[in-house]
C-alpha cells in the first residue's frame, strides 16, 4: 500500500531524484527545502507516509524538527538521511524514535526499503493504537460497580474475596464478572489481565 513520502532536503537536484524514484515506485511525494516548510504544511499523519529527512538542513536541523514533530504528537516515521556518518548524531535520532538512518550516495534499493519499512512500522502502531481506543471504549461502558468487579479480578481476586471486599454477594459478583467479560468482549481472566496492563491500569509488577 502506498503511501506519501516527504522528502526534506535543501539539495535541489537531490530533492528531485529522489523524488523521481519514489513515484516510479507508486509513492505519492511532496517536497520541502528546508524543514520550517514542513512544519508550516504540517503533515497529516492519519494517511500513510513517512519523512525522509536530511540531518544538516540549514535553519532548523534534522533532530530538532524530529523534536518538534514528537512534541506536536505526530506519529509519522522518519527516515534519516546524511552525507558525513556521525555516530553520536545517529544513536540520537535512533533513541528518540527514528526508523532508520540512510548515508548518501543511497541506490534505490536502499531507499525503497527504508520507506517499506517505515510504513509497514507505522501500520502496526496505528493498528495497535485502534486496539487500545477500543479498548478503552469497552471500559467506558462498565457501570461504577462493574469498574470494581474488573479492578479486582485482574488484580487476581477471586470472587468470594471480591464480595467481602464489595459488601455483597458472590452470585453478584458472578453476575458482574459475566457483564464485564461481555462488554469487554474477552473469554478469559489471562485477556482481561493482557487489556488491564496494556492500558496502564495495573502495575506490571503487581505479581
Amino acid at each position: 500500500m502506498p503511501g506519501l513520502v516527504h522528502v526534506v532536503d535543501d539539495d535541489e537536484s537531490f530533492r528531485t531524484a529522489i523524488e523521481r524514484r519514489l513515484k516510479l515506485a507508486g509513492y505519492e511525494v511532496a517536497t520541502y527545502a528546508s524543514a520550517l516548510e514542513l512544519l508550516d504544511a504540517v503533515p497529516n499523519d492519519e494517511q500513510a507516509g513517512c519523512i525522509l529527512l536530511d540531518v544538516r538542513i540549514p535553519g532548523l536541523s534534522g533532530p530538532d524538527l524530529q523534536a518538534r514533530l514528537i512534541a506536536s504528537g505526530s506519529m509519522l516515521p522518519i527516515i534519516f538521511l546524511t552525507g558525513h556518518v556521525d555516530t553520536a548524531t545517529t544513536v540520537r535520532a535512533i533513541k528518540a524514535g527514528a526508523e532508520d538512518f540512510l548515508t548518501k550516495p543511497i541506490s534505490s534499493e536502499q531507499l525503497l526499503d527504508a520507506v517499506e519499512r517505515a510504513l509497514a512500522g507505522q501500520q502496526t502502531v496505528r493498528a495497535q493504537r485502534s486496539k487500545l481506543d477500543a479498548f478503552r471504549g469497552h471500559v467506558a461502558t462498565l457501570t461504577q460497580r462493574e469498574r470494581q468487579v474488573f479492578d479486582l479480578i485482574v488484580r487476581g481476586r477471586i470472587n468470594k474475596q471480591i464480595a467481602h471486599e464489595l459488601g455483597t454477594t458472590e452470585r453478584t459478583v458472578k453476575a458482574h464478572r459475566h457483564q464485564v467479560m461481555e462488554k469487554m468482549q474477552v473469554h478469559s481472566l489471562a485477556e482481561l489481565v493482557s487489556i488491564a496492563e496494556r492500558l496502564g491500569m495495573l502495575d506490571p509488577n503487581h505479581h
